[in-house]
């Protein structure tokens, strides 16, 4: 081993490095560690887009209002806070599920409810947007998947640091759980 020159406190400098701290060992915990991220980033939803970004953006959509529906037809307005009417067309946020206004489980769902709808609305109506394709092109009901991306955001990881939405998780969870 060398034993390189003293400098202040009797460090050295030149000294080899032992054989368990080379290049292989420090690859093997840099690649722990980013999976320790991924997965964590994954399981918050937080960073899906930039983990799993859509294959492809099927329309881009010019700024317009988006107000929340009313009761009479629906051309092109915001329904919850994860679906909306977009020129005679219905989309459901592919990402992400938000509390339920039309038959909540209960009444803090309900306002939740309200309030990721209204918080929907405002984020449609404050500029353009694109919508990209998800894993599948409509649901069940026959509404358009679509991941809605923002100024290269997602709009759905955006409710979901609010507070405001899940990460879809192929199914409802419950907002009424204390």
């Amino acid at each position: 081993m060398a034993t390189g020159r003293r400098i202040l406190g009797g460090i050295r400098i030149g000294r080899r490095l032992p054989r368990w701290a080379d290049g292989s060992v420090l690859a093997f915990a840099l690649a722990l560690i980013a999976l320790g991220v991924t997965a964590s980033l994954r399981d918050t939803g937080l960073a899906s887009f930039l983990l799993d970004p859509p294959a492809e953006i099927v329309a881009e959509v010019p700024a317009r209002s988006l107000p929340l529906c009313g009761s009479g037809p629906r051309k092109t307005c915001v329904i919850d806070g994860d679906t909306f009417w977009l020129d005679g067309e219905k989309i459901r946020i592919a990402d992400i599920n938000t509390p339920e206004t039309g038959s909540p489980s209960c009444a803090a769902e309900a306002r939740l409810g309200h309030h990721a709808a209204e918080r929907l609305s405002q984020i449609l109506s404050s500029g353009g947007f694109s919508l990209a394709a998800a894993d599948r092109d409509e649901d069940r009901y026959g509404r358009k998947l679509r991941v809605v991306m923002q100024g290269g955001t997602s709009i759905g990881n955006t409710l979901i640091a609010e507070g405001l939405a899940h990460p879809w998780q192929g199914r409802r969870l419950d907002w009424c759980a204390g």
